[in-house]
């Protein structure tokens, strides 16, 4: 479980950082201070955490599904801006919400940023706490700004970086549901006839459902149009 926990934190802050790569340098910068300055404020309660607390917390289910729909929600609002910035691309008019969204960042990366923490003080035991906080600090207000702009640089295609947050936002919500599963719980699997009819019907109402959309996208603008040119005669 703590493996998969690591790799959800990992690609929390690659997803934050990918967001991050849509502002402009001078933001981020701002961010990694408010970053940094969360890293010394958070180890005064870093330092009272123990690895069985940790590890209860990680073995709690209960406490693991109130983390997946925090994953979950920040995944969907992730999801929402690709399209938002699409809509955008394309020249259509973006409502003021979902101008919310290009200013929203990884609020997850405030946990990750703790869990870190946490971390590294369990495993440089006998070095001063204040000494490893703004360690921490010091390296999260170089390397955010630094990476979100080394992946500007490296995938400087808005489009590109869109797809890429895209389908990073959808492991992360992925992960985020696998956090879910506790080792001491069981499945038992059921063994049935396979229902071809149910398949039958489950494939007949998608090829309906993509034909009514394929269909609404194709002539919704023709409708529009002739809507267009019948007002402008009135």
């Amino acid at each position: 479980m703590e493996i998969i926990i690591q790799v959800l934190i990992l690609f929390i802050i690659i997803n934050g950082i990918l967001k991050l790569s849509f502002w402009e340098w001078w933001q981020t910068v701002i961010f990694g201070v408010i970053c940094a300055a969360f890293v010394v404020w958070a180890q005064q309660y870093a330092i009272v955490q123990s690895k069985t607390q940790l590890h209860d917390y990680l073995s709690n289910r209960h406490a693991l599904q109130d983390m997946a729909v925090l994953i979950t929600v920040e995944s969907a609002i992730c999801l929402a801006f690709c399209f938002a910035a699409l809509m955008d691309m394309f020249g259509k008019k973006k409502k003021h919400w979902v101008r919310l969204l290009y200013w929203y960042p990884s609020l997850l990366l405030f946990p990750a940023l703790f869990y870190i923490l946490t971390q590294t003080i369990f495993s440089l035991s006998g070095i001063d706490f204040n000494t490893i906080a703004y360690a921490i600090a010091g390296i999260t207000l170089v390397i955010i700004p630094t990476a979100s702009y080394g992946i500007k640089f490296l995938l400087p295609e808005k489009e590109l970086r869109l797809e890429v947050h895209f389908l990073v936002s959808l492991f992360v919500a992925v992960l985020g549901l696998l956090t879910t599963v506790n080792g001491n719980v069981t499945y038992a699997a059921v063994k049935e006839p396979l229902n071809i009819k149910a398949v039958f019907y489950s494939i007949v109402l998608f090829v309906l459902l993509f034909a009514i959309g394929y269909l609404w996208n194709r002539y919704k603008w023709k409708f529009r149009k002739g809507f267009r040119g019948i007002k402008k005669i009135k």
